[in-house]
């Protein structure tokens, strides 16, 4: 029985480093020295009490013989959990021991040697090896106790030829009752001992599971507050980027107008009051969004439409920045965001054209109404740039076409050296199916 090896194991398709069972914590192994202190006591008790009933009759063995089995069966108990086989092995070899030299303690030692065979297979997790230890502790106690009968029969034939009589014989009998006790015995010990590694392994990946749920919330919490700074920092980009540029230019041109014509310095001053209100109200709508409705927890529909940029057309127009508006096939309806994301793309385009383009760039938004798709299209003449490095507005664009599934392409008409005026093209197109979302 002591070929069985306590050292740590794993099943072969799991690896090395992959326990089954957590490992066993203070609190356990504290636990189990309670048990075995308390089983020590309760195994003395017994042995005295069986000696003074004289447990095995005229053979009984002098009640100190207790003491040592005592210690052999019961404290081994404080380490079962770390080393089950080896405890398992010592508890029934001292059990052997103790019913063949009559020590009078068979109780408390037998509740041991259940637990020992139990612990094997409710904490060793190599299964195999579980298998195999309690099947070599199990067949030895058998055999044994098939030597025990053999012996006991041949004893009580020779003593009292009347107990073996018959068929069914007071003494067959007898033992029978032992070997149905001993099957329920070593058989519950191995059932109980298996469920409850079942028992450990469901609870083990109920909490890997719940570990994971959370992680994977945290996870996702952080990356829609990610995702929400994205989209308000785009947004203000928008926002501020637009109408701050347009109050610039009207600003710097009414002062420079100022004292030769003041009625068009007055009107280009209404264009940086309307622009400021504007972005007021644009601002106004962005924090509406972000603040909770008590309606079913929606937030209000942006007030930008696609409808709104022949009004942007007319408002870069009277900011300096002459910009046709076109539109091209049947309207439709389209989703909330794609109004949105086109507007802003449109916006962000005619902002770039009238801070790069030059004095005199003019501008053409051209809205094309497909069967499956919406397509946007914002061309300049202004000055381009050869080797400029894409800015935060360029990036906010692809954002926003990826945001609706579209695809973006922007860049010069034409490449004519490195600084000339070739014109810019941005176009957005975005598939549409079914209507509007």
């Amino acid at each position: 029985m002591t070929a069985v090896s306590d050292a740590p194991a794993r099943p072969r398709e799991l690896g090395p480093s992959t326990p089954l069972r957590h490992p066993v914590t203070p609190r356990e192994l504290r636990l189990d020295a309670i048990l075995a202190a308390v089983m020590f006591v309760a195994a003395i008790v017994s042995g005295a009490l069986s000696s003074i009933s004289q447990f095995y009759g005229d053979e009984t063995a002098d009640l100190v013989w207790t003491i040592p089995l005592a210690v052999f069966t019961t404290l081994p108990l404080a380490l079962r959990r770390r080393f089950p086989v080896t405890v398992a092995v010592v508890i029934c070899a001292a059990y052997f021991v103790g019913v063949e030299l009559r020590v009078p303690e068979a109780f408390v030692s037998n509740v041991a040697m259940f637990i020992a065979i139990h612990t094997i297979g409710a904490w060793l997790d190599d299964r195999r090896r579980a298998f195999r230890a309690r099947t070599i502790i199990v067949v030895a106690m058998f055999l044994w106790m098939l030597v025990s009968t053999f012996r006991s029969v041949t004893t009580a034939a020779e003593d009292s030829p009347e107990l073996t009589a018959g068929a069914f014989s007071p003494m067959l009998a007898y033992l029978l009752i032992q070997w149905l006790i001993n099957v329920a015995y070593f058989g519950g010990a191995w059932f109980l001992g298996d469920h409850a590694y079942r028992a450990a392994l469901d609870r083990q990946a109920l909490r890997d599971l719940t570990a994971r749920l959370e992680e994977e919330r945290e996870i996702s919490a952080a990356q829609a507050v990610a995702l929400d700074r994205i989209r308000i920092a785009r947004e203000l980009h928008d926002v501020v980027g637009h109408h701050v540029s347009v109050m610039g230019v009207q600003a710097g041109a009414a002062r420079t107008v100022l004292a030769t014509d003041p009625r068009a310095a007055e009107q280009m001053l209404r264009g940086v009051e309307d622009a400021a209100r504007a972005a007021i109200d644009e601002l106004h709508q962005l924090l509406g969004t972000l603040r909770p409705h008590e309606d079913e927890g929606e937030t209000p529909a942006s007030a930008l439409r696609l409808e709104g940029l022949a009004e942007l057309a007319r408002a870069m127009t009277a900011a300096g920045t002459p910009t046709a508006f076109d539109v091209v096939g049947e309207p439709r309806p389209v989703p909330d965001l794609v109004h949105v994301n086109l507007y802003r793309i449109a916006q962000e385009a005619l902002t770039n054209a009238r801070r790069h383009g030059g004095p005199d760039v003019t501008a053409e938004i051209r809205l094309r109404y497909e069967p499956d798709a919406v397509e946007l299209e914002v061309t300049n003449t202004g000055w381009v740039r050869a080797g400029a490095r894409p800015g935060i507005g360029q990036l906010g664009m692809r954002e926003r076409a990826t945001a609706v599934g579209g695809t973006l392409e922007l860049g010069p008409r034409h490449t004519l050296g490195s600084t000339e005026r070739t014109g810019y093209l941005v176009r957005v197109r975005v598939p549409i199916v079914g209507g509007a979302a």
